[in-house]
This record gives structure tokens, C-alpha cells and sequence, in this order.
């Protein structure tokens, strides 16, 4: 019975020591496993530190292998960590499984070797209980306990075997939303796709496969360093560039900033034709009608007296005295249709600026004249080399001028108007209604005014037959703003079917030559222009013109 009792409390220990080692190893793997997990999550979610760009560079290409925080998403996971997490999950439970069917075996052959000793001890003594019989079977409960209480704890640690292979479904290590969705998810801001491995931009706050960022204007890939912005939208440097750089319209390069580093460029007031600052000195030749520059890709028409002529302008360019006529009786209808018809015959003639210039210097009257006389109302007698015929044309040059002397005879206060030639229809006809006032002014008695009323009224004529053809050519009826509205009504009505409708270009020559008129800064013509044009819109032409008669200025 000694043996018995000390066999039985010595299998009672072993018990327990083994079930203290099960827990101690159950707790072991577990922290292993918790360890492993906590690896992984420190990974996962360590992040990156990525700088966003501001100014002109805002992004640049990035590379999975040197960023430190790849998504944790399950399918972005390395095919190792996923090896090694099944690795770890298997050796787990196979360890586990072995050391639960070992003990179940040491169990059960304890048990029969129990049984086998108490049959063999109630054969033996079945009455017999004295202290330490007692002992023994009073122990026998708390043996049970223990052995229970150990089964329990293994099971409530125990990580059971699956019944079926790993699916990698790591919902029981982390929470769904984290994982599937954490904060390092990227979302492709082109495309709307995962990007996932690889190569990606991040860029104007968002993330972009690099197939996906695309220039706005030429809708290719920006791989550049550096692009820029307008709108919120990418572009290359170079297309950016191309679309809102400015150009400049005569040397078709792109103009250059300035020593402070800004875009500086001159812009014609009227035609905002742009152009370098350099261009004004540089000798770039200006059209003699429109003033527009020459650009390097067009050819403007070199007239024989050095003035350059753009080809706009000399589609409607009037080149000799006769071509000049048809547009001097439309003036004469103009002025008659005013109630101040010229009675006189005064000569018109077409003439080169040498010409000009020489009969400017033989008048003995002082007159008044603009920088560059394209226009004379001649009062003395001279000999004047007028325009025969109209020249031919060779090589963007004027070749072949055939001229005439022409002798001047004084019959009354005119003796000839001249006019510069080689202008446009409108131009011409401008400065020929300008003189035109001058002859009526001088044959009417209008004498010793001053150069600011004499040339003013002359140049709201000019500006009213302008109006009255640009209203003519547009077959449109609608009132000018200008003095024309009421006193040419009558005479542009008259004068409407004798002209077709006017190109675009033509009648955007007529507004710039109105224009020049309003703009003029001299004292005699610009000033002298608005004073007398004010008092027509006021007064009227012929109220304007008794008040000058009278007083000598304007009302």
C-alpha cells in the first residue's frame, strides 16, 4: 500500500507539472505568435513621408521599393509575408495537435494502471481502512480536478485545427475596415483604380499612375521633372508655355522677360498686334497704312518712294489719278448731299511724296500739316508731277512709275488738290474729304482762322464721310454715334448703291482710320478734331459753320 500510495502521489505530480508545461508553452507560442502579428502591423502601418511641391514642380515618380509604407490591403501583401504567415499558422497547429493525442495517450494509460492497482488492492484487503487507505481514495477527487482543470485550460488556448486549408482570411487578426481599407489606400486620381504595386506620382494632392497624369493640352503623359499649372489642370513647361506664353506676332518667337524677370512687350492700340520692345528699334518696317509691323512669315509691297505697303492694304490701294476719280465724285456727291457743294473745279491729283514735298515748300501760305503730309490743298501756281497710269508690280517692288508734269493755273482761291498715292480706297478718301473742306473754306471766305478750328473742322469732315461709308458698306441703316448720324444721313443714303458691301479687313481699315482721327494727341488735329466735333453733335454742321464764319472759333 506504501508503493501504491507513493505511485499514486507521484503520478499526481507529474500531472501537474506536465499540465504547468502545456500552459507555459500554450503561452509561449502565443506570444509568438502576437509578436509576429505586432511586426507585421508596425510595417504595415509606419507610413510614409511623402513632401508635396508647390509652385511650379508638384510631384514626382515614386517607387515601392524605397517607400516604407505599402498599403496593407490583402492584395498588396508580398507573397512572403503570406507564406510566412501560413508557415506560422501550420507549425502552430500541428504542435498542438501532437501535444494534444500525446497527452490523451498518457492520460488513458494512466487511468488503466489506476484501475489496475485498486482491483488488485480490493482483492487483497477489500475492508481495510486505515488513515493512509483513506488518504489515497480521498485524493483520488482532487486528481480528477487537476486533470480537468488542465484539459480546460489547453482548450481554452488551443488554436483548433481548420477543417479545411487556409483561405487568407486575417479577419480574426485585424478589424475588417483596417484592413481591407487603411489609411495608405491608394486610389488612382485619373483612372479611379486601385494603383496598387509599382510605380506611382503624387502630385496636386492625390496619387496617379504615371500612365494616367496627362498634359490637359496635348493629353500625353507628363514624365518632366517639373510642369505647371492653369486652372488646376497639368501641363508640360512646354505646352503651358506654347498656350499662354506670349508670342510675338512679328518675329514668331516667344518674347522675352525683361531684367526683373517679366514679360515685357508693346501691343498696337488698335490692332493689339504684340510684338518685342526691340522691334521698335531694330528698323522693322511698319505698313505706310495701317501701321501694322511686318511679320517674318508675310511680304509687304515696297513702293518706290522706300514706304512699305501690307497686302491687306493693297487690295484696295488706289495708284494713279485716274483710278482716283470715281472716288473724288463720290466726295463732290458727299459734300452736295451737306448742302456744300464745291461749284469750282478744282484738279485732283495723284502724286509721289517727293512731290508732295516740293509743292508743300513752293505754297507761300503757311499751312498746317500732320508728321508725314499725305494730303495738300494747293492755293498757287506750280508745275506738279502727277501719277499717269497705274505701276506695275515685280517682286514685292513697285517698278515702271509712269508720270507727267502737270501746270497749275490759278482761276480762284484752289488751284489743285494733291494726294499721296499708293493708299487704300478709304484712306484716300479720307484725307481727300479733309482737303476737300480746306477748298471749300478758302472758296467760301472762311479766312485767318486758327490752325486748331481750320484743321478740326476739317478733320470732322473726313471723320463723318469715313462713318458714312463704313454705314454704306455694311448695307446697315443704323444711326452713327459720331456727327455723321444727322448731317450725312442724306448723302451716304444716296451714295449706298454705288458700293457693294465692304470685306471684314476693310472695314475694320475704316474704324482704325476713325480711329486715328479720335486718338490724334496733336493740338491742331486732336484737339482741334474733338473741339469741333462736340459742337456738331451739338449744334450741327451748319450752325457750327455760321458760328466759325462769325467769331472765328468754334461754339
Amino acid at each position: 500500500m506504501q508503493s501504491t500510495e507513493l505511485r499514486s502521489w507521484y503520478d499526481l505530480g507529474f500531472i501537474r507539472f506536465r499540465g504547468i508545461l502545456l500552459i507555459l508553452q500554450l503561452f509561449e507560442t502565443c506570444r509568438c505568435i502576437i509578436d509576429c502579428i505586432m511586426g507585421w502591423l508596425t510595417k504595415i502601418f509606419k507610413g510614409s513621408s511623402h513632401k508635396l511641391w508647390e509652385g511650379q514642380y508638384h510631384g514626382k515618380y515614386e517607387d515601392d521599393a524605397i517607400w516604407e509604407g505599402p498599403s496593407t490591403s490583402v492584395d498588396v501583401w508580398s507573397d512572403f509575408d503570406n507564406e510566412e504567415i501560413d508557415h506560422a499558422i501550420a507549425l502552430s497547429l500541428a504542435e498542438e495537435d501532437q501535444k494534444a493525442i500525446a497527452e490523451e495517450e498518457q492520460k488513458a494509460s494512466e487511468e488503466e494502471d489506476q484501475r489496475a492497482v485498486a482491483e488488485e488492492d480490493h482483492e487483497e484487503a477489500p475492508e481495510e481502512k486505515d488513515h493512509k487507505g483513506k488518504k489515497v481514495i480521498e485524493d483520488e477527487p482532487n486528481l480528477e480536478e487537476d486533470e480537468q482543470l488542465a484539459k480546460a485550460l489547453q482548450e481554452s488556448l488551443n488554436v483548433e485545427s481548420p477543417p479545411s486549408p487556409p483561405q487568407y482570411d486575417y479577419g480574426s487578426f485585424f478589424p475588417p475596415y483596417q484592413f481591407f481599407y487603411p489609411s495608405g489606400y491608394r486610389i488612382c486620381a485619373g483612372c479611379k483604380a486601385e494603383i496598387g504595386h509599382g510605380r506611382f506620382l503624387s502630385c496636386m494632392g492625390a496619387t496617379w499612375h504615371p500612365e494616367c497624369f496627362r498634359c490637359h493640352a496635348c493629353q500625353l503623359p507628363i514624365s518632366d521633372y517639373e510642369f505647371s499649372m492653369s486652372e488646376n489642370r497639368p501641363y508640360h513647361k512646354s505646352c503651358y508655355k506654347e498656350l499662354h506664353h506670349p508670342k510675338c506676332d512679328v518675329c514668331k518667337n516667344f518674347i522675352p522677360t525683361n531684367a526683373a524677370g517679366l514679360i515685357e512687350y508693346r501691343a498696337h492700340p488698335f490692332w493689339l498686334q504684340k510684338y518685342c520692345p526691340s522691334h521698335e528699334h531694330d528698323g522693322t518696317p511698319r505698313c505706310c497704312s495701317c501701321e501694322r509691323m511686318e511679320p517674318v512669315d508675310a511680304r509687304y509691297l515696297i513702293l518706290d518712294d522706300g514706304r512699305k505697303l501690307c497686302l491687306e492694304c493693297l487690295d484696295s490701294a488706289i495708284m494713279d489719278t485716274n483710278e482716283c476719280q470715281p472716288l473724288y465724285l463720290e466726295i463732290q456727291d458727299f459734300y452736295e448731299g451737306l448742302n456744300m457743294k464745291v461749284e469750282q473745279q478744282v484738279p485732283l491729283l495723284l502724286v509721289e511724296r517727293q512731290a508732295l514735298n516740293e509743292a508743300m515748300e513752293g505754297e507761300k501760305h503757311g499751312h498746317h500739316h500732320m508728321p508725314e503730309t499725305r494730303g495738300l490743298c494747293l492755293s498757287e501756281e506750280q508745275t506738279v508731277s502727277t501719277i499717269l497710269r497705274r505701276p506695275r508690280i515685280g517682286g514685292y517692288r513697285i517698278i515702271d512709275m509712269f508720270t507727267e508734269p502737270y501746270r497749275l493755273i490759278r482761276r480762284c482761291e484752289v488751284t489743285a488738290i494733291l494726294i499721296l498715292y499708293g493708299l487704300p480706297r478709304l484712306l484716300t478718301g479720307s484725307i481727300l474729304a479733309h482737303e476737300m473742306m480746306h477748298a471749300w473754306l478758302r472758296l467760301k471766305g472762311y479766312s485767318n482762322l486758327s490752325p486748331e478750328v481750320e484743321e478740326g473742322i476739317c478733320q470732322v469732315l473726313a471723320h463723318m464721310w469715313l462713318d458714312s461709308e463704313i454705314i454704306a458698306g455694311s448695307g446697315s441703316n443704323v444711326a452713327s454715334t459720331s456727327s455723321s448720324s444727322s448731317s450725312a444721313s442724306s448723302s451716304s443714303s444716296s451714295n449706298s448703291s454705288k458700293k457693294g458691301k465692304r470685306s471684314q479687313f476693310e472695314k475694320k481699315l475704316g474704324e482704325f482710320f476713325k480711329h486715328q482721327i479720335e486718338s490724334d494727341t496733336s493740338v491742331a488735329y486732336g484737339d482741334g478734331f474733338r473741339e469741333g466735333n462736340k459742337a456738331v453733335l451739338k449744334y450741327g454742321l451748319r450752325r457750327t459753320l455760321d458760328h466759325i464764319r462769325l467769331t472765328g472759333c468754334f461754339p
